[in-house]
């Protein structure tokens, strides 16, 4: 799809929306639900929402911002907070803590597990301080990343602040720079600079907050690369060198990261938008895809809609998040839901039913 076509049909889904939502508003603004305990979630994907679960004793084991989790191959919850008093609490299924650690990363952001061959790895990303840091699940540094102008990759003026890494098939570190240049920068496994591609714009190859970045395996022979473009409420695909392929358009979804669990695909989604199609405060929801990248649920939010094969917009429907900033799925397919700037809340668990 071109750029052109891609305007004209975010502008005819909003004019749809915008005349569904104002019959809506009061119904989505003063929504009370019980939250805890609530069963949200669509057709097949229903969820009962536990808000209780990862809560800790906060004098001990603070948040700040609730960012990303992981899940090891112990089935072990790994998850980062930008709170320097214990960036690192590792969770097990239970919601009981088993570890914590990190005290370097202010800004700790983004979290990749990284299985090579066994050996499992931690990619942490951390805008305030601009760097990517790879440890072992100890937190033992083995590699940093800084700033690309120190490889001739930018200059030293231009921003970088990263948000996420995603690790390819022959080791290949992917860093999104999110925050800064809004460029995908690939590096060998030795953290050598090989090449970017992206940057920030309006065109099919570029990115509105490059927030977010993953492999899909789900085609074994011809894995891919998708990278979040939030504030397009887009996924982006591309070749593994940088090409590009498609886009998947969300309307009114400030997605994250795209998180694949067989053969779905989930997000959190930071912002919804409410009123006047604006991108809208202390917002958000969960959505999941098919194989086939077709929305089949959103918990927290609307039911899907398509009409002509178009996705209609989509929006939060009860206030039970907070800016969903990451989800993780255990093996049993409940989702661990991370949030940002919500009260320095612990991770929510949707238990599926």
């Amino acid at each position: 799809m071109s750029e052109i076509q891609s305007r004209r049909q975010f502008a005819k889904i909003t004019a749809a929306a915008a005349a569904t939502l104002t019959f809506k508003p009061f119904y989505i603004l003063n929504a009370k639900p019980k939250l805890d305990g609530e069963t949200i979630g669509h057709g097949t994907h229903k969820y009962k929402v536990n808000q209780g679960w990862g809560n800790l004793d906060s004098s001990k084991f603070p948040v700040n911002n609730c960012h990303e989790m992981v899940q090891d191959s112990k089935g072990r919850l790994i998850m980062v907070t930008d709170e320097i008093k214990n960036n690192i609490l590792i969770y097990d299924r239970s919601g009981k803590l088993l570890e914590s650690w990190g005290h370097e990363y202010p800004g700790g952001h983004g979290l990749t597990l990284w299985n090579a061959n066994g050996e499992e790895f931690l990619f942490i990303t951390d805008p305030n301080t601009g760097k990517v840091t790879k440890t072992d699940l100890k937190g033992k540094v083995l590699l940093t990343i800084e700033h690309p102008s120190k490889v001739g990759a930018y200059k030293e003026t231009d921003p970088f602040k990263p948000t996420e890494t995603a690790i390819g098939p022959d080791g290949t570190i992917y860093v999104a720079d999110g925050y800064g240049s809004n460029f995908i920068l690939r590096y060998n496994q030795k953290g050598e600079f090989m090449d970017k591609f992206g940057g920030t714009g309006d065109g099919d190859a570029q990115f509105s907050t490059a927030h977010g970045v993953a492999v899909d395996y789900r085609d074994k022979a011809n894995p891919t690369l998708l990278v979040t473009s939030r504030a397009h409420n887009s996924f982006k695909r591309f070749t593994l060198d940088g090409k590009y392929l498609s886009t998947l358009f969300l309307p009114g979804a400030f997605v994250c990261r795209p998180v694949f669990q067989g053969e779905n695909l989930f997000a959190g989604v930071c912002w919804s938008r409410l009123r006047y199609l604006n991108q809208t405060p202390n917002s958000g929801f969960v959505t999941i895809l098919d194989k086939n990248n077709k929305v089949i649920s959103n918990p927290g939010g609307t039911k899907p809609e398509y009409k002509n094969g178009e996705l209609q917009m989509m929006v939060q429907e009860k206030p039970i998040f907070m800016h969903c900033h990451d989800v993780c799925i255990d093996g049993d397919q409940n989702i661990y839901v991370c949030q940002w700037n919500a009260k320095k809340t612990y991770p929510v668990k949707l238990e599926r039913v």
